[in-house]
């Protein structure tokens, strides 16, 4: 199975509304298919410029590393030497905090990555794996 566009809109505008129903502040969110490519991307009105960037690095890390951005962040405190050496491996694109949310299909095989970023890490994780769930998939924060 892979990751659809019409998935990838429905994450996004999922995830942009539970940001509106938790009071976050601007979203930017984005989906990636399986081998780190863009699917789908929308930075809400008042969301920084450079978010996408973010939003990608956060994704990104998840997808290629196979490991959610909680996981990551996890790897980084207890091995800072690899994370950065990763992020070297990936010319500086895995941003290794939560907001990085593997994508998986029925069979837990992983399809996919979503990147949100504009309020905290945590909440952006919330609003990630809400978007997730409501295409049908299971997300990994």
């Amino acid at each position: 199975m892979s990751l659809s566009l019409d998935q990838a809109r429905t994450i996004i505008e999922t995830a942009r509304a539970k940001g509106r129903d938790m009071n976050l502040k601007p979203l930017s969110v984005v989906v990636l298919d399986a081998g780190g490519h863009v699917l789908a991307f929308e930075r809400e009105d008042g969301a920084a410029p450079g978010r996408f960037g973010i939003a990608q690095g956060k994704a990104y890390g998840a997808v290629m590393l196979g490991m959610a951005g909680t996981a990551q962040m996890a790897r980084a405190e207890q091995q800072a030497y690899f994370m950065a050496a990763v992020n070297g491996v990936y010319g500086g694109q895995v941003v290794p905090v939560p907001g990085g949310v593997l994508v998986r299909d029925d069979t837990g095989a992983v399809i996919g990555a979503v990147g949100v970023t504009g309020d905290t890490s945590d909440n952006d994780a919330v609003a990630a794996k809400a978007g997730v769930e409501a295409a049908g998939l299971t997300a990994e924060i």
